[in-house]
C-alpha cells in the first residue's frame, strides 16, 4: 500500500510528531510513505535520507489556490493508494479537492475540537472519505455538528515514552532555570495563546494565599509572549518563560507538576509526555482532555475558565508530596498501557485498509 500524508505545519509541534510515529511505524509494517510538506518544514529535515520519500510543496494557508493544482499534480504523478491529510492550514479542504480531483480516497486526522457551522461541516466533510478524530470528545463535536457515523473513527494519538523516562536530575533542572532547592516547580507546556488558558493560571496564583515556594516555568512560544510576560510581572519571580525547547524531554520529568489550563484541547499532547515522565497533572473538563488525564488517577480535572477551582487543585497538590507521586505513578502506566504508539499506527491501518480494496 501506498500512502500520501499531507503535513503543512513548519514546526515538529505535537500533530507533526504523531505523524512522524505514523509514518515510522506504517513503514514497519510494509506500507510505502510520501510526506508532502512546505520546503523547509521541520518534519521534511526529520526523514530526510530515510525510506520516506518527502516531497516539498509549497503552501501559504487557506488561500493559496494554487496548492490545490501542485498537489494535485503531485498525485498524478505519485498515484498513491490513498491520501492522508494531517493538518488544517491549507489541507483539509484544499487537499481534499486536489485528492477528489485526482481521484483517489482521502482522510482527513481532526485533531482540535473547534466548533464549525453545521453549514460549513456539511459542505467540508463532504470531501473526506473518513475523518479520524484523535480522541472521542472531538468525535463527540465532530458528530453533534452533522459529521456521518459512517464517516467517524476515534484512533487516539500516542506517545513513545521513553525519551520522558529519562529526565535530567533535581539539581541539574534546577541550575538550568536558575530556581531555588527548596521550591515546587509547576511547568505550562503550551502555545502562548489565548485558549491556552495562561491568564487563568495566573488569576489562580494570585488567589493563593502563599506562593513564595513556587515556582512556574512556562514552555512554549506565541502571539501572546509579551503580553503574558506584562500581566505576569505582579507574580514577582514566582513565573518564568522558558520558550520552545527543542530538549523538552530532558526537563518535564523533574516537574514537580504539570497544569494545563486550556479552555479547549483535542487531547493535549504534553499532558501524555508529562504522564509518561510520572509527573502529576491539573487539566480541564474540555475537549479530550478527559481522555488524557484520568481524574483521580493521573491528575486532577477542573472546569475551563473556573479560577476557584484551579486554585483548590493547585492547594491540593503543592501540599500532598505523596499525591504527587501516587498520581504521577499512576499517570505513567496508564500511558504504557492506553497510548502506545503501536496502537496509533494499527488504528489508522485499519481506516486505510477500510478504503483500499485488498490485492
Amino acid at each position: 500500500m501506498k500512502v500520501l500524508h499531507v503535513e503543512t505545519g513548519l514546526h515538529l509541534y505535537g500533530g507533526a510528531q504523531q505523524v512522524a510515529f505514523l509514518l515510522r511505524g506504517l513503514a514497519d509494517r510494509g506500507v510505502q510513505n510520501l510526506l508532502v510538506c512546505p520546503p523547509g518544514a521541520a518534519i521534511g529535515q526529520h526523514f530526510a535520507g530515510s525510506a520516506v520519500k518527502v516531497l516539498e510543496v509549497p503552501c501559504s494557508g487557506d488561500a493559496d489556490l494554487g496548492f490545490l493544482f501542485r498537489l494535485r499534480r503531485v498525485l498524478h504523478e505519485q498515484r498513491p493508494d490513498v491520501v492522508h491529510l494531517h493538518s488544517r492550514r491549507g489541507a483539509d479542504v484544499l487537499g481534499a479537492l486536489a485528492a477528489r480531483l485526482a481521484g483517489l480516497p482521502v482522510v482527513l486526522s481532526r485533531r482540535v475540537d473547534n466548533p464549525e457551522s453545521r453549514a460549513w461541516v456539511g459542505l467540508k466533510y463532504r470531501l473526506h472519505d473518513r475523518v479520524i478524530a484523535i480522541s472521542q470528545g472531538i468525535a463527540d463535536v465532530l458528530a453533534a455538528e452533522g459529521v456521518p457515523a459512517m464517516k467517524l473513527r476515534v484512533v487516539r494519538s500516542s506517545l513513545d515514552p521513553k525519551p520522558w523516562q529519562q529526565p535530567e536530575p533535581r539539581a541539574v533542572f534546577l541550575a538550568e532555570f536558575g530556581l531555588p532547592t527548596d521550591v515546587v516547580t509547576i511547568g505550562v507546556v503550551a502555545q502562548l495563546i489565548e485558549r491556552k488558558g495562561h491568564r487563568i493560571l495566573f488569576d489562580a496564583l494570585r488567589a493563593l494565599p502563599d506562593r513564595a515556594g513556587l515556582r512556574v516555568i512556562c514552555f512554549g512560544q506565541g502571539p501572546l509572549a509579551e503580553t503574558l510576560r506584562r500581566e505576569a510581572t505582579d507574580l514577582g519571580d514566582i513565573v518564568r518563560f522558558a520558550g520552545f525547547r527543542k530538549d523538552l524531554a530532558r526537563w518535564v520529568g523533574a516537574l514537580d507538576l504539570l497544569v494545563h489550563p486550556a479552555l479547549m484541547e483535542g487531547l493535549g499532547i504534553s499532558l501524555l509526555q508529562a504522564s509518561a515522565a510520572g509527573v502529576p497533572i491539573i487539566a480541564c473538563r474540555a475537549g479530550g482532555m478527559p481522555e488524557a488525564v484520568a481524574d483521580g488517577v493521573s491528575g486532577l480535572l477542573v472546569e475551563p475558565g473556573d479560577v476557584a477551582g484551579l486554585a483548590s487543585a493547585l492547594r491540593a497538590l503543592i501540599g500532598d508530596p505523596a499525591l504527587r507521586t501516587r498520581l504521577g505513578t499512576q499517570g505513567r502506566a496508564r500511558i504504557e498501557r492506553e497510548f502506545s504508539v503501536e496502537n496509533m499506527v494499527d488504528g489508522n491501518l485499519a481506516v486505510y485498509r477500510e478504503l483500499v480494496p485488498s490485492p
